[in-house]
């Protein structure tokens, strides 16, 4: 009896480290925008599958200190682009990944835009390292899409600035 329930403990071990071994997961270089381009790499964010959503792990400098908003855009494209004859850093990306055409930006926990991410927060030294949970997406919603870091924060509302009030986009990578 002693010899079943020792194979049944690591049988069930190796299950759970293979469920885990097994969850998708990408990490996405970040680079600074300007708008003639791509600036200098500032850092990863690394996206894991999780049981509760994508846990997004970023290890970003040189961002300005104070919160920002985080977003999945819908193409892998961080290049800059024209609109009303001026050019905009990052604007290739296109807008927030909304697959279902809600045209409503109410933040990761409504039912928005899929790409509505948690904010993120730099610090006086320009890092940014809390990670975030989007609890509804997977790694395979955001491949072949891009992950933005605007200027400024994010109200996750429409209201009283369209989408949440996150200024120009200041650091992007598409994913892979």
């Amino acid at each position: 009896m002693k010899k079943t329930s020792v194979i049944i403990s690591i049988v069930l071990a190796a299950l759970s480290i293979s469920a885990f071994a097994f969850a998708d997961e990408v990490t996405i270089r970040m680079y600074l925008l300007t708008v003639e381009g791509t600036g200098k790499e500032t850092g990863t964010v690394t996206a894991t599958d999780t049981q509760y959503g994508l846990l997004l792990v970023p290890d970003l400098k040189d961002i300005s200190s104070g919160l920002h908003g985080f977003h999945v855009h819908q193409n892998p494209d961080c290049s800059p682009s024209v609109k009303d004859g001026k050019p905009v850093a990052g604007l290739a990306a296109g807008g927030h990944y909304d697959p279902a055409n809600t045209g409503r930006h109410e933040g990761p926990y409504g039912k928005g835009h899929l790409g509505d991410l948690p904010a993120l927060y730099a610090g006086p030294d320009g890092k940014i390292a809390l990670p975030v949970l989007a609890p509804r997406l997977k790694v395979s919603d955001i491949r072949g899409k891009s992950l933005m870091v605007h200027s400024g924060g994010d109200n996750y509302s429409d209201q009283p600035e369209k989408l949440g009030g996150g200024g120009a986009r200041a650091a992007c990578g598409t994913v892979k």
